[in-house]
């Protein structure tokens, strides 16, 4: 047993040589060949972690925009392009000639290499006419587009807004990077799914991946259109009264005159709206007024009829031959009075009720 020591000291000096020698080449090239056996060959459960994770595009070797990194360059921060600027103005101006101030804004814009978006013309509460229309035109001509708009005529207030989105679509279009790299990884799993679990799964995770794509894509369009035109909103208007008169601040009898004319016009312009949104509601209350009227006047009519007639209408008295009015008058019932009687012509004997004379008196 002894003889065999030298030989395995031996052979554990050439392991450790060997160690050695390798130890001292390219540690790079090592771990390199490390991250490529691991994201070339993913096994069963790490696979299924890539589909269902969300925000993909995180690749080791590749940037955002999806090409290979060169020297210095590190994942996950997109390379800084020209800067993104948003230019949007408002102007508003004061012309006798709207209309013929509007075609030359649009003349200026197609020089320009623009176009003109929105209109609208209508009239202000003195009827006055006035325009508003949206103008896009390219940023390279954008100042020259304002002083020329201004000089339609009096300019009035001018806005002016720059704003800077080059971080926002940098953002975006790394985002979007991401997402399609996701995507398209969704899309070899699917290739190489075999259950039919796997597949339903996937292609849930396909459509959320596909939705957010899109979204993002939407938000990236809209901000490159805004940063490849420039908005200018141009407001139209007819000058007021006390502009076209020279801006007199002092009043005179013609200004009085004109004035409460108008007011006294406005009054009754106001007075003549009222009454007519007045008079359905009166014409209704006629009506039921009238009715009423008719309604209460119908049983008072045989009323005055029969006043008007004393001997109409009244109940007949009893006559004393009657044997019912006789047993129910009472003897001392007052009869309605009569003309004077002649002596001797009263009523019956024992009848109190007349001033004959008694028959045993002769």
């Amino acid at each position: 047993m002894r003889r065999h020591h030298p030989i395995t000291a031996l052979a554990a000096t050439l392991l450790a040589a060997g160690l050695a020698l390798a130890g001292c080449g390219d540690p790079g090239d090592g771990a390199s060949d490390d991250r490529k056996e691991a994201v070339s060959a993913p096994q069963g459960g790490a696979a299924d972690a890539d589909a269902k994770r969300q925000g993909g595009g995180k690749d080791g070797g590749r940037g955002a925009d999806g090409r290979s990194l060169g020297e210095g360059e590190r994942p996950g921060r997109p390379v800084r392009g020209p800067k993104q600027v948003v230019h949007t103005a408002t102007l508003t101006v004061r012309t006798e000639d709207v209309a013929g101030a509007l075609s030359r804004a649009r003349a200026a814009v197609d020089r320009a290499g623009g176009y003109a978006g929105d209109e609208t013309t209508d009239q202000d509460p003195d009827g006055r006419r006035r325009s508003r229309v949206e103008l896009k035109v390219p940023p390279a001509a954008y100042q020259d587009l304002l002083d020329e708009l201004g000089r339609l005529g009096r300019l009035v207030e001018r806005r002016v807004s720059v704003k800077d989105v080059t971080d926002r679509m940098v953002d975006v279009e790394s985002r979007v990077a991401s997402q399609k790299a996701s995507v398209a990884r969704v899309r070899a799993l699917m290739d190489r799914a075999t259950s039919l679990g796997d597949v339903v799964t996937l292609e849930g995770e396909l459509s959320t991946r596909q939705a957010d794509l899109e979204a993002l894509q939407a938000q990236l369009a809209a901000l490159k259109e805004q940063t490849a035109m420039a908005t200018v909103t141009l407001n139209l208007h007819a000058p007021d009264a006390e502009a076209a008169d020279g801006g007199d601040d002092e009043p005179g009898f013609g200004d009085a005159l004109s004035g409460g004319w108008h007011a006294f016009t406005t009054a009754v312009r106001w007075v003549a709206v009222a009454c007519g949104a007045v008079s359905p509601f009166a014409v209704a209350a006629a009506l039921v007024v009238l009715v009423v009227r008719l309604v209460r006047r119908r049983p008072l009519a045989p009323a005055r009829w029969r006043a008007s007639r004393p001997g109409v209408g009244r109940p007949r008295e009893p006559e004393a031959t009657e044997p019912a009015a006789a047993t129910m008058e009472p003897a001392a019932t007052t009869r309605p009075a009569r003309g004077p009687e002649p002596a001797g012509t009263g009523s019956e004997a024992g009848d109190g009720a007349g001033p004959g004379v008694d028959p045993g008196a002769h």
